[in-house]
């Protein structure tokens, strides 16, 4: 092959190359609606190895909720542990600790959950604000109602009018963790649930969803944990372990 023609080849195959990688990332970019977001967010241990990517988060202080979360739009890797999956219209979401996320790839992005799903427990920490004489569960960015009708918290539409913030409410929650010990259904963990709860309020008198438990100002500390024993005490006896 003569030097022109060597000359010539070359240059050929070099622009196929960059156009090959061009095009590479250009449907890379337009296949995700987050490409960088998580761009040096991952972290390297001593050994050289890959450890968790930092968690994109912020802090809602809407009612003086002050709680911190992972920002929208976040690409997770993993899901974090212990999140309870829910499939709503026949698309699964994943809930943990007042997040939402759905499958993104082979990865998870936080989402706002959509009006009407709905979960049997809410989240570790939560602010109860009224709006008239109903009560909702704030978290994240995020209204709950208690439907007793499907037995769970059901993501609302934000109500209007004057919000009165329940502030017995914003220090910390009324529920626990709670793990099938036997292999319950999802289902049958939502009635034992709702069954314990109803038990725990005949019992000590104090109802978690309402004002103040439903109790004097000075007996909210003593009955909410009266509650918390009695409710953990009858999940037990059903074969959960309680924490």
């Amino acid at each position: 092959m003569s030097t022109k023609r060597k000359s010539l080849f070359s240059r050929m195959a070099g622009a196929v190359v960059v156009a090959v990688a061009f095009s590479a990332g250009t449907a890379h970019a337009a296949g995700n609606p987050y490409p960088d977001r998580n761009r040096g967010n991952e972290r390297h241990d001593d050994r050289g190895g890959h450890s968790q990517p930092r968690v994109e988060s912020r802090i809602d202080n809407r009612y003086s909720h002050n709680r911190s979360y992972p920002s929208r739009g976040y690409v997770a890797p993993i899901l974090p542990t212990g999140y309870r999956a829910v499939r709503y219209r026949g698309s699964p979401y994943y809930y943990s600790r007042g997040a939402w996320y759905r499958p993104y790839g082979p990865r998870f992005v936080v989402v706002a959950p959509p009006i009407g799903i709905g979960v049997g427990f809410l989240p570790p920490y939560y602010t109860r604000v009224w709006f008239g004489g109903t009560p909702y569960y704030y978290a994240d960015d995020t209204y709950y109602m208690w439907r007793p009708d499907r037995r769970e918290y059901v993501v609302t539409e934000r109500p209007t009018g004057d919000a009165r913030v329940d502030d017995s409410a914003t220090q910390g929650s009324d529920e626990i963790f709670v793990y099938p010990k036997n292999g319950q259904s999802e289902d049958l963990q939502a009635t034992d649930r709702y069954e314990c709860h109803s038990w725990a309020v005949n019992k000590t008198g104090f109802d978690p969803t309402r004002p103040a438990g439903n109790v004097d100002e000075s007996d909210i500390v003593s009955k909410r944990a009266d509650y918390r024993r009695a409710e953990a005490a009858c999940l037990e006896a059903r074969g959960y372990s309680v924490k």
